[in-house]
């Protein structure tokens, strides 16, 4: 699957943190499931999300990868 047009104020980040869930999200490798979840953070308020650099950023700050890896695939590797 290719990957998904990134948001506008994340178009330089692969990660995408929605504060409210505290769950990440890797727009790199995100599955079908996934587009409705990132379009309801993009709806809420801008101050609801965060672009971490790396997978361990966001772990560190207390987020949890969506679905194993961010993607919802367990094939890919998040650290890549």
């Amino acid at each position: 699957m290719a990957a998904m047009q990134r948001p506008t104020k994340f178009e330089e980040h692969r990660w995408l943190g929605d504060k409210r869930t505290q769950i990440v999200y890797d727009l790199d490798n995100l599955d079908d499931e996934a587009s409705p979840l990132i379009d309801d953070i993009l709806r809420a308020e801008s101050f609801l999300a965060f672009g971490p650099d790396t997978l361990p950023e966001a772990r560190n700050r207390g987020y949890k990868p969506y679905k194993g890896n961010g993607s919802g695939k367990p094939e890919v590797d998040p650290y890549k």
